[in-house]
């Protein structure tokens, strides 16, 4: 995959929340992430450490009860201060930046056609619009991406799921996003459409139909076959940034070592030892622990890691959150040490 060294997203001191019971649950807590042109981005960590949520704030889709703090987005050269009281431009959602969202199969509507379906979300961002004009945009698009036109005149009854789901990430992409925002989209695919997924979105990648991904699963395998670089999550903060090789093969972050060594696969490049689980649970959002956030899971913790807040090691598009990273400077955690 080819990526340009100039920066397409810029993100900085994202901050989001769930009310709950008069209360506010952060669930993005001071996140800052970077792209560039035609890179694509992994997102991964267990359930509820707030990749989705992230996903929500940087496609500019949050919905009450989720409600954005504060931060700053730079997408393309455009900037948007975000915030409770902002709203973002409605001309953003779908040409700027776009959701893939997850579960995206159940997106299309049961009772109309496929064609009827793309009319109706061109003209939603598009008002003016003519019916011909956005069924013979979305035709030339399924051809330009090697894929039968025909599937416009179905009903998502007569589709497969792999399909539905091909279907649904042209539509994401139909008014050319700069920034696509891929939440999940493979977890209900076998391992052969998710194979056919992947490959359409680097397809839209090189002829520019999207300038970049930030693509969002559980899934460390499938990131390996299609991410650049990866971001590690955990408890609503980025634990470690770098090149998808880097993380699997040397991670400076505990955190990113478990989740390598929870993985079965065949590969020999990520499985050189037995599968071990995390030990304990994700810790509670609404109350999380003082210090770094991974440490009462911690096989490496250190008196520090409890009271201290861990120190960003490495800058750009290589960095960790850690006091071992902090003392260990150029060393690894062993993947299932």
């Amino acid at each position: 995959m080819t990526t340009s060294t100039q920066s397409l997203l810029r993100a900085s001191g994202l901050r989001a929340a769930y009310s709950i019971g008069g209360g506010q649950v952060v669930a993005v807590d001071d996140v800052s992430i970077d792209v560039r042109r035609g890179e694509v981005l992994g997102v991964a960590g267990e359930s509820g450490c707030g990749k989705s949520t992230l996903g929500a704030v940087l496609s500019l889709t949050v919905r009450p009860p989720l409600f954005v703090l504060g931060g700053e987005l730079e997408v393309d050269g455009q900037q948007l201060d975000l915030g409770p009281d902002r709203n973002p431009p409605r001309e953003w959602r779908g040409e700027v930046v776009s959701l893939l969202p997850q579960g995206a199969m159940n997106s299309l509507s049961p009772t109309l056609r496929i064609r009827d379906f793309v009319y109706d979300v061109t003209r939603a961002h598009r008002p003016g619009v003519k019916r011909d004009e956005a069924i013979d945009r979305a035709r030339q698009r399924l051809e330009q991406l090697d894929l039968p036109a025909r599937v416009l005149d179905y009903y998502p009854h007569q589709l497969s799921g792999g399909m539905k789901q091909r279907v649904v990430t042209v539509v994401s992409a139909l008014l050319d996003p700069r920034l696509l925002i891929a939440d999940e989209p493979t977890s209900a695919l076998d391992v052969s459409s998710q194979r056919v997924l992947i490959e359409m979105l680097r397809e839209m990648l090189s002829q520019g139909i999207i300038g970049g991904v930030i693509f969002i699963t559980h899934d460390l395998p499938v990131l390996n076959t299609i991410a650049d670089r990866i971001a590690i999550m955990y408890a609503g903060q980025i634990a470690e940034v770098g090149y998808t090789s880097e993380i699997i093969n040397r991670p400076r972050h505990p955190y990113s070592a478990a989740l390598l060594s929870s993985v079965l696969v065949p590969e020999p490049q990520m499985r050189r030892t037995r599968v071990r689980g995390i030990p304990g649970a994700p810790p509670s959002l609404a109350s999380p622990p003082s210090g770094c956030r991974f440490h009462p899971r911690c096989g490496m913790v250190m008196d520090v890691c409890r009271t201290d807040e861990p120190p960003q090691v490495g800058a750009g598009l290589r960095f960790s959150r850690c006091w071992w990273a902090d003392q260990h400077p150029d060393e690894s955690v062993e993947v299932g040490g």
